[in-house]
Order: structure tokens, then C-alpha cells, then sequence
């Protein structure tokens, strides 16, 4: 099976002093161990930068500009990369106008997108509620939480 990871596991992978850092590990670990293929996608890293540099004080990791490139390109080495296409857009406005989703949720819209333009049937999250309803629209998606890894 092909799973996309969400920009959680990949925050959490990075900050070992988060309290989800060694389940964020373990999922990624066994799912490995099964021959799963976890993949990233562009937005992942955009957002995961967004998130890196942002300072702790406002649930950011704090980390450098220069520190947040290294950990960009660790999660590039070990994950591979799924492509823009320009399906992407149509599917993710397909989404978002049948489902009428405004604000925040138009990013992870564009996941769930990513998901059915690459044929990815799964989508490991710690977000599992925010993208639960989303994924059953179209071909569907099946949302893992990491704790039930």
C-alpha cells in the first residue's frame, strides 16, 4: 500500500521532545518493516517549514532557517517524492467546492488530492478528524491514526 504522510508525522519525527515523537518513529518504523512506501509531497515540506521556523512560544520548533533545510532534506532522503501534476489542482477543486470547505482545511484538501491524482490509498496523521470526513469524498482515502500502528 502507498501512504502520504501529513505534515504532523513529519514535525514530530523532528522534535524528539515531543510526547508523539516515538509513536510518530514506531508507525513509520513498522510501517517500513511491512514494505509500505510513505511518501511526500511538496506541500508537506512548504508547511513543514511554516512550522519548523515558527518560534515555540507560538507552536513552532524554533529552529533556524538553516536547521530546518538540513531536516528538509533527511525527510527527502528517506521519503519519496510525489510529483505536481496538474491533475492535483482540478481534483483538489473538485473537493473543495462539493464539499464547500473554506479556511484552513483548504490545505488538507489538497492532500487528499495529491492522494487520489497518485493513486495513494493512505494517509498517516495525527490530525485523524480533520481528515476523516474529507477522505471519503471520491475514490476515498483511508486516514491512520500513528497510535494504532
Amino acid at each position: 500500500m502507498a501512504y502520504l504522510l501529513d505534515t504532523t508525522i513529519l514535525l514530530r519525527l523532528t522534535n524528539e521532545a515531543d510526547v508523539q515523537y516515538t509513536v510518530a518513529v514506531h508507525a513509520v518504523n513498522v510501517l517500513h518493516k511491512r514494505g509500505e512506501v510513505l511518501h511526500l509531497t511538496a506541500q508537506n515540506l512548504v508547511e513543514f517549514r511554516h512550522a519548523a521556523t515558527r518560534p515555540k512560544n507560538v507552536n513552532g520548533l524554533g529552529l533556524s532557517a538553516a536547521d530546518a533545510d538540513y531536516r528538509t532534506v533527511g525527510h527527502e532522503v528517506v521519503f519519496p517524492f510525489l510529483p505536481e501534476t496538474p491533475d492535483i489542482y482540478p481534483a483538489w477543486k473538485a473537493i473543495v467546492s462539493a464539499l464547500g470547505i473554506i479556511g484552513k482545511q483548504v490545505h488538507d484538501a489538497r492532500l487528499v488530492a495529491v492522494c487520489h491524482v497518485h493513486q495513494v490509498t493512505h494517509l498517516l496523521t495525527f490530525n485523524t478528524v480533520d481528515f476523516a470526513w474529507l477522505a471519503r469524498y471520491g475514490p476515498g482515502v483511508v486516514v491512520v491514526d500513528p497510535a494504532s500502528v
